[in-house]
């Protein structure tokens, strides 16, 4: 006990805001998670770039949380440090360049801010995302997507942390973007900032589609309890066998080449409503996973589990998750 808290005020005289102890479901959409050692705020990429060199200089393990969304926290305690990024919506630059406009933000700015900012404006880009959880950081390192979009589309170029602490600067066609993934996810480098390409459009088109977004989640229950998201990527149809692709041929959608959602897939294998403790595959939107109140993580890892075999076993379809685990 004594080591610890000589190690923390050593830790605090590098990071000020550092806090220890912190309880993670207050940091997660699923509202699931234990305890962390460490826990610090990162309001500008110098922020990051400055924790992430202490947690390598005191050998700490760490890992960066954006908006929680997308991830499912351990019951057990973190042994080292988490990294919150929480940069406001003045994190971001936009600018003009002939008929186009540039837009210049950081990692931890939301992309909800995004979605109503570039809105406000009349800029098109971003009103696919309306409804899309998370961190920009967390985005591009995901390659999200949705309505046949994804992140990638409009970047010019990312900025990140390499495996050295080396800062590089990356066009679009250097980031190896694939489906929800990116040579960030792949090297687990860190993504700082990025550089996106916008166009002028009709201000009110843009507001409704980015509305309509949002509202065709809350029918499918995305905000109706807590969840990290979905928890499978769609199955790509064409890598299917003519007999499964048979099966689900009326509900294949742009992803933004043609799939057939998990989320059907797991409907059909007769699991939507199943329940584990608090842990409850979602009757909206079978590829959620929700938490009804107490949920806990082993619940949730049992669960998925259990999907993946039901599944493997009716349609010999190998589910793969969307959702990351910490640690």
């Amino acid at each position: 006990m004594q080591n610890d808290i000589s190690k923390f005020k050593i830790l605090k005289k590098e990071l000020p805001e550092l806090k220890t102890n912190v309880l993670l479901t207050n940091y997660t959409t699923f509202r699931i998670g234990g305890r962390t050692k460490y826990f610090f705020i990162a309001r500008t990429k110098e922020d990051l770039i400055k924790a992430i060199l202490t947690a390598k200089k005191y050998n700490l393990p760490f890992f960066i949380l954006g908006g929680g969304s997308n991830v499912l926290v351990s019951d057990q305690e973190f042994p080292g440090l988490i990294i919150k990024m929480q940069n406001s919506t003045s994190s971001f630059i936009l600018k003009k360049t002939g008929k186009n406009f540039h837009l210049y933000a950081e990692a931890g700015v939301l992309v909800s801010a995004l979605v109503w900012k570039t809105g406000k404006k009349g800029l098109k880009g971003f009103e696919w995302a309306g409804g899309l959880p998370g961190t920009l950081g967390g985005a591009i390192r995901g390659n999200a997507g949705a309505f046949g979009q994804e992140i990638k589309n409009n970047i010019v170029f990312v900025e990140a942390l390499d495996n050295n602490l080396k800062q590089r600067k990356l066009l679009r066609s250097q980031c190896q973007f694939g489906y929800r993934s990116s040579l960030f996810k792949k090297k687990n480098w860190i993504v700082l900032a990025a550089m996106f390409k916008l166009s002028k459009g009709d201000k009110k088109e843009i507001q409704k589609i980015a509305r309509d977004h949002i509202i065709y989640r809350e029918k499918r229950g995305h905000f109706e309890y807590p969840s990290a998201g979905s928890i499978f990527k769609n199955c790509d149809y064409k890598k299917m066998p003519k007999k499964i692709q048979k099966i689900f041929e009326e509900v294949i959608k742009k992803d933004p080449f043609p799939v057939i959602p998990a989320a059907a897939v797991i409907d059909k294998a007769g699991l939507k409503g199943f329940r584990l403790g608090d842990a409850k595959v979602s009757e909206k939107c079978p590829n959620f996973i929700v938490n009804l109140g107490k949920a806990k993580a082993k619940d949730v890892k049992k669960l998925i589990k259990l999907i993946k075999q039901k599944v493997k076993n009716k349609f010999k379809i190998v589910l793969e998750e969307e959702i990351e685990l910490i640690p």
